[in-house]
């Protein structure tokens, strides 16, 4: 092999190699650009610590001394850096890690041990194959993670941070582990860039080098594991190109990389790599959902509760948002096996409630324990969807850019076993693991008669799919505790009604289901209980029947009988959907109350 091609071939496997640990924040949803920083320190510790001749514990060569060196310093230091930084978000968290690079990019540019600005000399024990073993073992690495249920994780925090919270994905700890991940690769990076040229300085990692790397990630995308090594390659060749060309202005690398990360924001989110026709799902047959085996994935999760269990308790709960009181002094307990309605005018109080049970928003007095968790006691909002509670939003919150299938895998999340690290040696029980995850899928897909469709992008299903989508992802967690908000809202008659009989299936199952529904017909046909929320307080708790002919409830709806000339028959056989926004005075109350639409 010439020299020149060698070294081309060593100059896009180290852009590879750099755009990787962009990759692997970007992966999680996270624009951190403190890789270089990173880089820099793994690559000056090796240079420090290796030379030519060093032989770590006498018998490991240098190489493999200073790659196991930076790479460890690289994710010291990521960990670090993340425990502060990771709680912002997106530009504030590119502003905070650009500036963490250009602190470390400084110190070492005065720093005694780094040849302050010229740097320090490395041997040479850097070749192609090298670096492209480095490459190859990266791409195996994210090609394994991408099918595993870390993967998984990452990708739904990308996609939707809240949502994945309520699926029980620990995002902070994700976070944490895509920096991590980053931090190592960077470091090891800084080493190969360093015993290749034979010199390491200070300035070869400052903001330029950072923006590179980000380049190459997104022009090679950040959702397909091959991406980074098609951008590093794509950017590296643009000089060669020139060349070939004989066109010699310094300016048109550049141009041309944020005009190719301009193009790719704008009509290519998934960057070159999303061009690459990816293997779908393939749909069930003969009932290759039930193989041997597949049931048993959640029996290894949680204990069951039985019927007539207590599911959730909640004395005197109260919510304020400084002088709002969005929920004052609601005692409600939930038991296994039924089907509770909560309903009440728009700003009652109700998506704060169900935010309250689910755990994504704390009370600001009152106790409660659902399913053996105490609100308020800083409880992860996460931990209650492990302990068996799963939720819609009432503003649907799937991943667009996944196909169904792959949403409702996400929703394993907590029954699944982790398989990431068996997958990268190939254990047979990883692959079984993954199979019974897959499978739990398909079954949610089917009960909800979306099996048709599961290999078609979330975004691009009908309205009335979509809400039915969203339920199997909830339900492939298998929840003892299902929380519906609002998921007839917007669909026509025929669509409300197959809604009520899926869940009355579910009912019947023995899922334990609370919905929120201003389709007054739908609830006191579906529910066994229904509570009715005014003005963040209890004004009604009995069964349909009852509820329905309360004079307290239907003043809160629609007024006096006098106004409206309204009765209990108009409202359960007329109405479909109740003017809930609506009162006795005719004036719509502001939802601002919950600070959430309810």
């Amino acid at each position: 092999m010439s020299h020149q091609l060698a070294t081309q071939l060593t100059l896009i496997g180290l852009a590879a190699i750099f755009a990787y640990s962009f990759y692997a924040v970007l992966y999680a949803g996270q624009l951190s650009l403190a890789q270089a920083g990173f880089a820099s320190i793994g690559g000056f510790t090796a240079a420090a610590l290796i030379g030519q001749d060093t032989l770590l514990f006498g018998f490991v060569p240098p190489i493999v001394s200073a790659v196991v060196i930076g790479t460890v310093a690289g994710a010291i230091i990521a960990l670090l850096l993340g425990l502060p930084v990771l709680r912002l978000r997106g530009v504030y968290l590119a502003i905070a890690t650009l500036g963490f690079g250009e602190v470390v990019r400084i110190v070492f540019i005065n720093s005694e041990w780094t040849g302050r600005a010229s740097g320090l000399s490395t041997p040479k024990l850097v070749d192609w194959w090298t670096v492209w073993i480095a490459v190859a073992v990266l791409v195996y690495f994210f090609a394994r993670l991408s099918r595993s249920k870390l993967g998984r994780g990452y990708a739904a925090v990308r996609e939707d941070e809240l949502a994945a919270t309520a699926l029980g994905i620990d995002v902070a700890r994700h976070k944490m582990y895509a920096i991590v991940t980053a931090g190592a690769i960077a470091g090891a990076y800084g080493v190969f860039d360093a015993f290749f040229t034979r010199l390491i300085s200070p300035d070869d990692f400052g903001f330029e080098a950072a923006i590179n790397g980000l380049v190459m990630a997104m022009v090679g995308g950040v959702v397909f594991f091959i991406g980074p090594l098609i951008g590093g390659a794509f950017i590296t060749l643009i000089p060669e190109v020139q060349r070939a060309l004989d066109v010699q202005a310094g300016w048109i690398q550049p141009f041309i990389a944020g005009l190719l990360m301009l193009l790719v924001i704008l009509f290519l989110p998934g960057g070159i790599a999303g061009l690459i026709p990816r293997r779908k799902p393939r749909p069930p047959t003969g009932g290759e959902e039930d193989e041997p085996g597949s049931t048993s994935i959640h029996s290894r999760a949680r204990a069951r509760v039985q019927a007539g269990d207590m599911i959730a308790s909640l004395h005197s709960i109260s919510k304020s948002y400084g002088g709002v009181h969005a929920v004052r002094g609601i005692d409600l307990e939930i038991r296994a096996g039924e089907v509770l309605g909560l309903i009440g005018p728009n700003g009652a109080g109700k998506t704060t409630l169900i935010n309250m049970i689910s755990g994504l928003v704390p009370p600001t007095s009152g106790t409660a324990t659902v399913l053996g968790l105490q609100l308020g006691k800083k409880v992860p909002p996460y931990r209650f969807a492990a302990a068996g509670v799963a939720r819609t939003f009432q503003h649907s919150k799937l991943w667009n850019r996944m196909s169904a299938f792959d949403n409702v895998l996400v929703g394993t999340h907590t029954i699944a076993k982790s398989t990431f690290a068996r997958r990268l040696i190939w254990l047979p029980s990883a692959r079984r693991d993954e199979a019974q995850a897959r499978a739990m899928a398909w079954r949610q897909l089917r009960r909800v008669g979306l099996i048709e469709r599961a290999v078609v992008l979330a975004g691009q299903l009908s309205y009335g799919d979509q809400r039915r989508l969203e339920i199997a992802r909830a339900l492939a967690s298998d929840p003892e505790l299902l929380i519906l908000d609002e998921p007839a809202a917007g669909m026509n008659h025929v669509e409300a009604r197959e809604m009520a009989q899926l869940i009355r299936e579910l009912a019947a199952d023995g899922v334990t289901v609370l919905l929120i529904e201003h389709n007054v017909r739908m609830v006191l046909s579906t529910c066994t209980r229904v509570t009715v929320l005014d003005f963040g307080e209890v004004i009604a708790n009995g069964d349909p029947e009852s509820v329905a002919h309360d004079p307290a409830v239907l003043d809160a709806y629609l007024g006096t009988e006098s106004d409206h000339d309204a009765s209990p028959v108009a409202v359960r056989e007329d109405s479909v959907i109740l003017p809930g926004s609506t009162h006795a005075d005719g004036m719509h109350r502001s939802d601002a109350a919950e600070g959430t639409d309810d």
